[in-house]
């Protein structure tokens, strides 16, 4: 079996993204949900494409994400070599950085690869985190 390195592991995970563009939240108490049903990212390993659905859902507090800046920031990851966990971990965690929400998950539902398919949950709080 072909060996996996740190090297792998940590692909993408520094690479430089567009900036999530926000502007000032209104209302309290909401929550909103992004789908992105057409994701692609690059194995880190063999090169090979990956696809699949991004679903996030966040409650803004002060600030909301701005829509054409969240496409553009999505497509950047097209050419990205990185795994599943660290598309779905790295996203929340720069939505996160960007809008400091009350809470958020993001979703990634990847297509099957020698039929196992892969679905990546993370979620953030601001109660459990700090």
């Amino acid at each position: 079996m072909a060996e996996y390195t740190e090297e792998h592991a940590k692909a993408g995970l520094d690479a430089k993204l567009p900036e999530l563009a926000t502007w000032p939240n209104q209302y309290a108490g909401y929550q909103i949900k992004i789908e992105v049903p057409e994701f692609t990212s690059v194995c880190p390993k063999t090169g090979l494409p990956d696809f699949g659905k991004l679903t996030l859902e966040y409650v803004p507090d002060q600030l909301c994400i701005e829509l054409k800046s969240f496409k553009l920031y999505v497509l950047a990851y097209r050419d990205l070599g990185i795994f599943y966990e660290n598309v779905v971990n790295r996203m929340l965690a720069d939505v996160v950085r960007s809008i400091s929400p009350v809470s958020a998950s993001l979703i990634g539902e990847f297509t099957p690869r020698g039929g196992i398919s892969s679905t990546v949950t993370a979620q953030y709080s601001r109660t459990e985190s700090t």
